[in-house]
């Protein structure tokens, strides 16, 4: 049986976010079902391009707005563009990876063209039980992860 959990935040550009998810048996499962952004300014008549990712690793002192699906560390990307004017209406593309994890996430956000507005972030979460057998798959593929950089 899963349950929908959730976690909203905001983050300054060029910044990055933890999302706590790990457990000590590692036997909780995760799969992204939602991953918005909204500017924490709405309507102030500046224009934005903002990238948010979602990654399974730290991305300390790489945080970037490029995005690059063949990243295996990625786990969803979302771009909101903005312009400057009311006729300008915005826009968002949101691709999430269906994989399941059971680690700890990391939130980063980026404007492609230098503003500095923070954003606000809305992600849901589906939690699921899973076998021993998985848990330790899923651990083990997060470790190559972390020590094949």
């Amino acid at each position: 049986m899963s349950k929908i959990i959730t976690f909203k935040g905001k983050i300054d550009m060029g910044l990055q976010d933890k999302i706590k998810l790990s457990t000590i048996t590692g036997k909780t499962g995760y799969r992204i079902n939602k991953f918005m952004i909204m500017s924490s300014a709405p309507g102030g008549g500046s224009h934005a391009e903002v990238v948010a990712k979602m990654y399974k690793s730290d991305q300390t002192g790489s945080v970037s707005p490029t995005v690059d699906f063949t990243d295996g560390d990625l786990l969803a990307a979302v771009y909101y563009q903005d312009g400057d004017l009311a006729s300008q209406p915005s826009s968002v593309d949101i691709i999430l990876d269906q994989a399941i994890f059971n680690q700890d996430v990391f939130v980063t956000m980026q404007d492609a063209d230098g503003a500095t507005v923070p954003f606000n972030y809305y992600i849901e979460f589906e939690a699921m039980n899973i076998s021993d057998l998985e848990a330790t798959m899923l651990t083990l593929k997060n470790l190559r992860s972390i020590t094949a950089r």
